[in-house]
């Protein structure tokens, strides 16, 4: 069975031996929630390559310390995959970050299109942004990720276009792209970025902005999936032919 997983903000020079207190709401979730007891095991993980196994040591309300008897650190995923994921409507949004955050997903952007239903704007965006990073914390928490994603700010379209011009590969998802995406050379190191439209689609003018920048204007099948999922798709298929998944 796996053991469960706690983030910490940083394990800079812990080594096997050492004593890691933990604190806060991660403390209280393995205390209080899950019940953690002395000697019993877990996972820390700083979310930037650097995890470590160890036996809890002594708990408290919201404390909790952790002796090391391991460390394994991580290279950073090599090609990186950065998701523009148009804002959903609902708790679509989430869905999509906490199946983006188990792919693999290396950075997922929230992107207004123009077809974008939701809005985020003052203090809904604010509250958006902060939902859309803790789904992705938990999510990779429970994925046993040792690079946790970045869940970026809202971004332009210009934004994205900058982002599409520095891929290695950039592929934007639409029905009605003549060119299919398992056609596509995947490269093995450098970026990957993916554009996922709304519900409502891509507008002409988007696609033509996007594949002006050097995205490849792609579709994956007959069907057309929801944009909460058309993304994890989209990753799947392309990780699947890279030294990621190999």
């Amino acid at each position: 069975m796996s053991l469960p997983v706690h983030l910490v903000p940083t394990l800079a020079g812990v080594g096997a031996g050492a004593t890691v207190t933990v604190e806060g709401d991660e403390a209280h979730h393995a205390v209080a929630v899950r019940r953690m007891r002395v000697g019993e095991p877990l996972v820390l993980t700083d979310g930037s390559g650097t995890s470590v196994t160890g036996e809890v040591a002594s708990t408290g309300k919201r404390v909790l310390d952790v002796r090391v008897s391991d460390v394994r650190r991580v290279e950073a995923p090599s090609p990186s995959v950065v998701v523009v994921q148009a804002l959903p409507k609902g708790e679509r949004g989430e869905l999509a970050v906490e199946v983006l955050t188990e792919i693999g997903a290396t950075t997922i952007v929230p992107w207004a299109a123009s077809r974008s239903v939701a809005v985020w704007k003052g203090e809904r965006a604010a509250k958006s942004l902060t939902k859309w990073r803790s789904t992705a914390r938990e999510a990779a928490k429970q994925a046993r990720r040792s690079w946790f994603p970045e869940v970026a700010e809202l971004a332009s379209t210009a934004e994205v276009v900058r982002l599409v011009a520095d891929a290695s590969l950039a592929v934007v998802l639409h029905e009605e792209a003549a060119v299919p995406l398992a056609a596509l050379r995947v490269p093995n190191d450098g970026s990957i970025v993916v554009v996922v439209g709304p519900e409502g689609g891509l507008t002409e003018e988007e696609v033509a902005v996007f594949t002006a920048a050097g995205a490849s204007s792609v579709r994956m099948g007959a069907e057309v999936l929801r944009t909460s999922t058309a993304g994890v798709a989209a990753v799947a298929a392309l990780l699947s032919r890279t030294s990621r998944w190999g």
